[in-house]
């Protein structure tokens, strides 16, 4: 935790072709979202049921069904969306409903990639330890992407920037194989899977960099991390004022 700094800069958001994705997308769902808010179902509920149809869509993916996970897929953007609307509509919104949103995002993220990896290592025809191998770095790469942004936070910087988020992740891995599912004798699901890995450690070092820019202009004053044993005579810090509540923690 950094002590006696000045307030840090915050990027500038840019509109991503997602975003329009997604104002379309809400305008189509809106029927459904409004039922689910009508009828006062808990966003919780909600994020669990798209969380464990991206897992049944990864059990999918080891099979070898590309075409079908990635229909499954489609389906889980629902999910992706209503939770964070209906807690808004419903006023739900809660601390812990970001963070439970946020932590099941990961278990979704590493569960797609471990489908992928399995369907690698095990099928006959498409066989490839060198895809396997792209597919766990891509694993590390998207939960360095989180992990970057939520250290950031915790210090005071807003890092939402680099070119590959959770929604372009989300959308490269559904409506793709949806169409083409292993088209080409599966290059089109290589490529994809390259092109996420690629993208992913990106984002992650344009995060660590946008940080590093930002507390460089931190004042140069002493900084005392919290988890090293408190200097004898040295007060503990006070304890952080509550959190505002925000459903949605997005990578």
């Amino acid at each position: 935790m950094l002590t006696g700094r000045s307030r840090m800069a915050t990027p500038t958001y840019v509109k991503q072709p997602t975003d329009y994705v997604k104002s379309g997308a809400l305008r189509a769902i809106e029927p459904a979202i409004s039922f689910l808010a009508r009828h006062n179902v808990s966003p919780n509920t909600i994020t669990t049921a798209g969380t464990l149809l991206t897992i049944a869509a990864s059990v999918v993916y080891a099979t070898g069904h590309i075409m079908t996970a990635g229909w499954i897929m489609n389906v889980t953007a629902f999910f992706d969306v209503a939770d964070g609307e209906v807690a808004r509509r419903t006023g739900k919104s809660s601390v812990f409903g970001a963070f439970y949103d946020s932590t099941l995002d990961r278990v979704a993220d590493g569960a797609l990639m471990a489908g992928l990896a399995f369907f690698y290592a095990t099928n006959v025809i498409h066989h490839n330890l060198y895809m396997v191998a792209a597919c766990l770095i891509c694993m590390v790469g998207t939960f360095l992407i989180s992990y970057t942004r939520a250290r950031a936070e915790s210090l005071g910087v807003d890092a939402k920037v680099g070119v590959m988020q959770r929604p372009e992740r989300m959308v490269l891995l559904s409506i793709p194989q949806s169409f083409f599912g292993l088209f080409w004798n599966g290059w089109v699901l290589m490529g994809i899977i390259l092109l996420l890995t690629v993208t992913a450690w990106i984002t992650a070092i344009q995060r660590i960099a946008f940080v590093y820019r930002a507390t460089k202009r931190v004042d140069n004053k002493p900084i005392r991390i919290v988890n090293d044993p408190a200097s004898p005579g040295v007060a503990a810090p006070p304890k952080p004022a509550g959190i505002a509540a925000s459903r949605r923690a997005k990578s």
